[in-house]
This record gives structure tokens, C-alpha cells and sequence, in this order.
């Protein structure tokens, strides 16, 4: 374990399966596996850390996320390569999936910053990251 790394992060979704779906692929492509399972959630793991995703209670589904609003902004994940941000991109388009920024793809977060920047089924947005070229 290394002092100060993440432990977990918890994410609530408003609908369950629909998460799921739309995290398994691109969790399982990154190298995490599933963890923990059960009614109302669903948990990956890569190492010494793990994301879980969790149902909404029904009584607060009425307040919608938005990343600009106070709380989370974005998930970034580190790609393998610049191949593999190109390999994403190309599933997410297949998938439908809404990949941001697109006029500035793949530079959108600046010059030398090679990344893919997409929604999750929630508005969540996630980022995954080449590795700087040096």
C-alpha cells in the first residue's frame, strides 16, 4: 500500500445496469476486474484500489448531477499509449458514446496533453490520459 494512494471511490448512479454496461467494458480494458456484487451496487478493482458504483434511493433521483455544480468534476484514468487513447475513441464512437470536445481532439486539455474526454450514462465525465511524450 502506498500512504496517500486511493483507497475507493464511491459513485452513486441513477440507473444501475445502464452504469454497468457502460463502465464494465472500459473498467475490464483498463485492467480492473469485478470486485464486490450486490443488489444495489457493483464494485472494480485494479490493485490496492477500487471504484463502486451504487443505485440512487429513489427518494433522491430528482436532483441531477452536473460537474460544474459543487463535487466531482471528472474521473481521469492513465491510458497505456496514444495507440490505445485511439483505440478507446474509436469504441466509444462505436458505442455511441459522447466523446467531448471533439473540434479539439485529441488536444482538447492543451498541447502535448493526449487524452480522450467523454459522458458517462450520468453526465460524469471520465478522461483517459496517454502518457506524456517526453
Amino acid at each position: 500500500m502506498l500512504k496517500g494512494a486511493l483507497h475507493h471511490i464511491e459513485i452513486n448512479v441513477s440507473n444501475l445496469k445502464q452504469s454497468i454496461s457502460f463502465w464494465d467494458w472500459f473498467l475490464t480494458d483498463l485492467g480492473y476486474s469485478q470486485y464486490q456484487k450486490w443488489d444495489s451496487g457493483q464494485s472494480y478493482k485494479l490493485g490496492e484500489t477500487y471504484l463502486v458504483f451504487v443505485q440512487t434511493e429513489a427518494r433522491f433521483l430528482d436532483a441531477a448531477y452536473h460537474r460544474s455544480q459543487i463535487g466531482l468534476n471528472h474521473l481521469a484514468f492513465h491510458g497505456e499509449s496514444r495507440e490505445h487513447v485511439d483505440e478507446i475513441t474509436r469504441k466509444l464512437l462505436n458505442r455511441r458514446i459522447n466523446v467531448l470536445y471533439q473540434d479539439d481532439h485529441p488536444f482538447a486539455g492543451g498541447e502535448g496533453h493526449y487524452a480522450v474526454y467523454f459522458e458517462d450514462p450520468d453526465r460524469i465525465k471520465v478522461e483517459l490520459v496517454a502518457p506524456r511524450l517526453e
